[in-house]
């Protein structure tokens, strides 16, 4: 079978499993499977485009209260305000997720008028390349927004997010490119590949000392030599420390106690049309969206430390 022939194949694998999902997105959920109300409140970071706003558009459509939060305050205020003439429960609040006055502002507005969040969707990230394009240019800049980004986040929100029988949810926006054993876009130091994969041993250090390696290592110019994965380089490991730091945080939030539970997962949205892909996508936000919002919501939230695709559970 040639190449075009898998790619047509896959196309087609690929448009089949989207008509499912649009589907299943029509299935309205029944009264027990609800655990959520308009008292449910979800934070979407980076919500004022592109997926972020369809995430914050399709859980208030389920009724959830949703907290858009965006960068620029002028844009993240429209976006809401469309929302709001469409009848949602849809709120801003301006936040850079990389700026530790502006965390602790919005944690205090947050707790002051929601007395938390049940539900955080870390949707905010940068990518500068498009195409074949594979520069590092700005890899300290995607590194910092993509990983420690996320990282600040969860770490500001822990302690505001409410205490309940479901459990608190965390969806960390993520990308296939970010697989440690990828068939096309590994890492191909083994060893590391064998530190990271190890959830027993694995810690924050580990995965901080791995994409601060790499950033050295682009700073010295001997990055392209390095085993790193080759397919958007700077991006591809942000990510792949993203789904690290969800494997690890899913370990530590596993020995909180019932009733005080934290689920998190990490999943990948497509190639989707947007700003950040030069809206050369093949996935519309709608269908880019949705698995973010189906984990958000799961009704037997058992699931924790996973990887997700178009519903479906995908290895690391």
């Amino acid at each position: 079978m040639g190449k075009s022939d898998k790619a047509e194949r896959a196309k087609e694998r690929r448009e089949k499993r989207l008509q499912e999902i649009s589907l299943l997105r029509t299935i309205p959920y029944s009264d027990h499977q609800r655990w959520w109300s308009a008292e449910t409140v979800a934070v979407v970071t980076g919500g004022n485009r592109g997926i972020g706003f369809e995430i914050s558009r399709q859980l208030a459509s389920q009724g959830v209260t949703v907290i858009l939060t965006s960068r620029d305050h002028s844009v993240g205020l429209e976006a809401a305000k469309v929302f709001q003439e469409g009848g949602l429960n849809v709120f801003f609040h301006q936040l850079d997720v990389l700026d530790t006055l502006s965390i602790n502002e919005f944690c205090d507005w947050l707790k002051q008028n929601y007395g938390g969040l049940d539900i955080l969707i870390n949707n905010a990230a940068v990518n500068f390349n498009q195409g074949s394009d594979n520069s590092v240019e700005y890899a300290s800049q995607v590194i910092t927004t993509n990983y420690y980004g996320i990282k600040n986040m969860i770490q500001a929100m822990i302690p505001l997010m409410k205490h309940s029988a479901p459990g608190g949810r965390i969806v960390n926006v993520s990308s296939r490119l970010g697989r440690i054993n990828g068939k096309r876009n590994k890492l191909e130091d083994a060893n590391l590949r064998e530190k990271l994969s190890n959830i027993d041993t694995l810690t924050e250090e580990m995965i901080d000392q791995t994409v601060s390696t790499f950033l050295q290592q682009v700073q010295e110019g001997t990055w392209e030599s390095d085993g790193w994965p080759k397919t958007f380089t700077d991006y591809s490991v942000s990510k792949l420390a993203v789904n690290t730091y969800t494997r690890l945080m899913a370990r530590i939030f596993s020995e909180r106690p019932e009733g005080e539970k934290i689920y998190i997962n990490c999943y990948c949205p497509g190639w989707v049309k947007t700003a950040m892909t030069g809206y050369a996508g093949n996935i519309s936000a709608e269908d880019g969206a949705d698995t973010a919002v189906w984990l958000a919501l799961l009704p037997d939230q058992a699931v924790t430390g996973k990887f997700f695709a178009e519903r479906r559970e995908i290895s690391f």
